[in-house]
């Protein structure tokens, strides 16, 4: 057996096949299980072992598989006004990163007024002119899950012809498997009518969503039950997590998920379904747990809980200083340790990038995982431990970000060679110092 044949097939034939089949019944089974089974796995697993692992999902997805009519209404008002919002507000222009074919993106950075903007819009509709319920979301939910999952399997597939027979620039092409091609994408940065389509799904749908979506479970408790401190914490840190990746958006724009992921299921999909419904789990979870913290416990998990968020930005904000200085700078009141890495592109072009090996990046060489998994731990931690469910989305984030360090690990030590070699050794933990 020819082992390289059977990993290319695992990697691109089967290991997609099991993400485009599982991940979409998935995220229904998440729901359900947080609105209909007090959040519980075990009463899920009760439940399959009773009705079977397929009538149970079959049960629960099918009536809502083609969405509702409200779901539609919500998900074509917000997309519109999203879409406008990006098209509208003043920006500043920005360029990405040269891509492997020598392109350069260009992007109007308004994601902080988009997002003011976007709030805005939510509070006078909901609880001023009362044009709507603020609990919206949270009643339509289940809908809502169904139409996204059917219209973004359909637009990743819109996405996968118009990158085979129009795409928007040179990066673009297939690697031989339709199946992965249409998991992974087709284009690197496909365009339409103007819009960049990663940028929409990724910072102005799914990111944005995240944001009105907690809100109207909040609201919801708030209805139901009343307020519980848990439940303000919760949505508080991850309110501020989202206003600092819409401060850090021009940055997000240099990252992996926009210079190296195609716009395909993985990363669309992944936007407008997966982030909406399991990010937001912890959240959901609570509308029908409310408990108190009290005061001293709530604001001792706010405070650590914002310090993680803080140092995320600083340790991502630290390293584009240095960047931009090209290394004429300080941190932490030294001259920083730096290695020059040079690299070829794919058109034989000499570059050369600037790795820091000081400051926050002196203590692992991802560093900045490590206090966006601890952030996201406290604001899950407000459920308490009585259910696995509130912590789904933290296994997953673990996983997501240890992949996500293997990949790069692997791409930083094709491009960089020996430089890479003497940046491993300036900085030998991968993530938590002295343990990975």
């Amino acid at each position: 057996m020819d082992l390289g044949k059977t990993v290319r097939w695992l990697r691109r034939i089967l290991g997609p096949l099991l993400l485009l089949t599982t991940c979409p019944p998935l995220v229904m089974l998440v729901w359900y299980t947080n609105v209909s089974l007090d959040g519980s796995i075990e009463k899920l697993c009760a439940l399959f072992a009773r009705e079977g692992i397929f009538s149970t999902i079959y049960s629960i997805w099918i009536p809502l598989f083609f969405g509702t009519a409200t779901a539609w209404k919500i998900i074509a008002t917000f997309g519109m006004v999203e879409l406008l919002l990006m098209r509208v507000l003043p920006g500043i222009k920005v360029s990405g990163p040269v891509t492997p074919k020598g392109n350069v993106p260009i992007y109007k950075a308004n994601g902080v007024s988009a997002f003011l903007s976007t709030m805005l819009l939510f509070y006078l509709g909901s609880f001023q002119f009362k044009l709507f319920s603020p609990g919206i979301i949270y009643d339509n939910f289940g809908g809502l899950l169904g139409a996204l999952n059917f219209f973004s399997l359909l637009f990743c597939l819109f996405l996968y012809f118009k990158g085979r027979y129009k795409p928007s620039s040179t990066d673009s092409g297939t690697t031989g498997d339709a199946v992965f091609d249409y998991f992974w994408g087709m284009e690197l940065y496909p365009r339409v009518f103007g819009w960049d389509v990663k940028m929409f799904t990724n910072c102005r749908f799914g990111m944005m969503a995240w944001g009105l979506i907690i809100i109207s479970f909040a609201a919801k408790q708030s209805e139901l039950y009343g307020i519980s401190d848990a439940m303000l914490v919760c949505v508080s840190l991850q309110l501020l997590y989202i206003a600092k990746f819409f401060w850090w958006e021009i940055g997000y724009l240099r990252s992996m998920d926009i210079m190296h992921d195609r716009a395909g299921f993985c990363i669309c999909w992944g936007c407008m379904v997966w982030l909406p419904s399991v990010y937001t789990s912890p959240t959901l979870y609570l509308v029908n747990h409310p408990h108190q913290l009290g005061t001293y416990t709530a604001l001792l998990i706010f405070a650590a809980g914002a310090t993680c968020i803080f140092i995320n930005y600083l340790a991502d904000r630290q390293r584009q200083y240095v960047r931009t200085k090209n290394g004429e700078c300080t941190i932490w009141k030294k001259k920083p340790d730096l290695i020059f890495a040079n690299y070829k592109t794919e058109c034989g072009e000499e570059k050369q990038s600037l790795l820091l090996a000081s400051g926050w990046w002196g203590i692992s060489r991802h560093f900045h995982y490590l206090p966006e998994i601890l952030g996201t731990f406290l604001w899950s931690m407000p459920a308490l431990f009585i259910h696995y469910m509130p912590y789904f989305y933290l296994i997953f984030l673990i996983l997501l970000l240890m992949d996500r360090s293997y990949r790069q690990e692997k791409r930083c030590a094709m491009k960089y060679g020996e430089d890479w070699k003497k940046y491993c050794e300036l900085v030998p933990f991968r993530l938590i110092p002295f343990v990975y």
